[in-house]
């Protein structure tokens, strides 16, 4: 606490706006500052280009989750059940490729990962949005049902799948540029267009939003419904990246997709962060566990290692928030 309050002294002796612009883009100098201490003590990760691109390889099922979860945060809703949609999703389609023989075409399975994601979201999305279920309990529930639906349908992994289908995840080049291409659609989306501003404005308050027309259950069940979309996705290029499906496939990235989402500026309550911010968070989850990966750290170590950054995240969440606060009232004194 003490040491927030000093930080909060600091932060109020620059302008206002400096100190507003610098708390919505404080992921990047904490990766600059961390990329610096990486490459000073495990310099392995910079310098060798494979490395390097099997980090952003690696990344990209848990970035395409973490815009999924993004998505739902500035709304002012969350999702619980990102990593179950995506890794049902996922097995359910290999299942039909592969196991059940239902489909042959590449084409079409890839349509079919995606379409289960989508009705899963949006699912989500009208049981929140037009039955007034809590966003906790409603996500929690398909959670639990798809975690476990999962290993209904398989105990064993699934392989044999087209090459066709598996060729987005497979290939570094192209499943980095999808998640690239990803954040970069979807934030000139929330930037630029109707939709984007209703999102942000359903989050900061959605009685508000009502009054001035926007259609707040609609808002909502489409952006469920791109989270759907994005975990499917994320579903088809994890399958690409391992070349099969496991039934613990995306288990357990709910935890990293909060953290990244958190440290990226994505407020916990709607209506404030940008997208490309959640980017930064997914960069520096990444870097911080190859840089342990790569200096030989217990791969248990690395676990708790991630469960300390997501409280740290929850900590500096705590302490943009009151900085933030206090240059408000300040700025609103004056």
């Amino acid at each position: 606490m003490r040491t927030s309050n000093i930080v909060t002294r600091q932060f109020d002796r620059l302008p206002e706006q400096s100190v507003l612009i610098l708390l919505e883009n404080m992921i990047w100098p904490i990766l600059a500052v961390i990329s610096l201490l990486v490459l000073a003590f495990v310099p392995r990760v910079f310098t060798n280009t494979a490395t390097l691109q099997l980090m952003l390889f690696a990344a990209v099922p848990l970035g395409l989750i973490v815009l999924a979860e993004s998505v739902c945060l500035l709304s002012g809703h969350f999702d619980l059940s990102v990593g179950a949609i995506a890794g049902f999703s996922a097995v359910l389609t290999a299942m039909i490729l592969a196991e059940w023989s239902l489909v042959s075409n590449p084409i079409l399975g890839v349509v079919i990962v995606v379409a289960v994601g989508c009705v899963i979201g949006a699912t989500n999305g009208i049981m929140i949005a037009t039955f007034g279920v809590n966003p906790f309990l409603q996500t929690l529930a398909f959670f639990v049902i798809f975690g476990g639906g999962k290993l209904a349908l398989t105990t064993q992994p699934i392989s044999g799948l087209p090459d066709g289908y598996t060729a987005l995840g497979s290939s570094p080049i192209v499943a980095i540029g999808v998640l690239l291409a990803s954040f970069v659609f979807m934030a000139v989306i929330f930037r630029y267009t109707h939709f984007g501003q209703a999102v942000y404005a359903v989050g900061s308050d959605k009685e508000a939003a009502r009054a001035v027309g926007i259609n707040t259950e609609r808002t909502i069940i489409l952006v469920y419904t791109l989270s759907g979309f994005f975990c499917a996705l994320a579903g088809l290029m994890l399958t690409g990246y391992t070349g099969l499906v496991s039934p613990d496939i995306a288990d357990d990235m709910v935890f990293s997709a909060f953290a990244a989402a958190i440290i990226g500026g994505i407020s916990l309550f709607g209506g404030r962060g940008k997208l490309l911010g959640a980017l930064g968070g997914v960069l520096l989850l990444s870097l911080i566990e190859t840089s342990l990966n790569v200096a030989g750290f217990d791969p248990t170590l690395i676990e708790v290692v991630n469960g300390i950054v997501l409280l740290i995240a929850i900590l500096l969440y705590n302490t943009k928030a009151n900085i933030r606060d206090r240059v408000l009232s300040a700025g609103a004194s004056t």
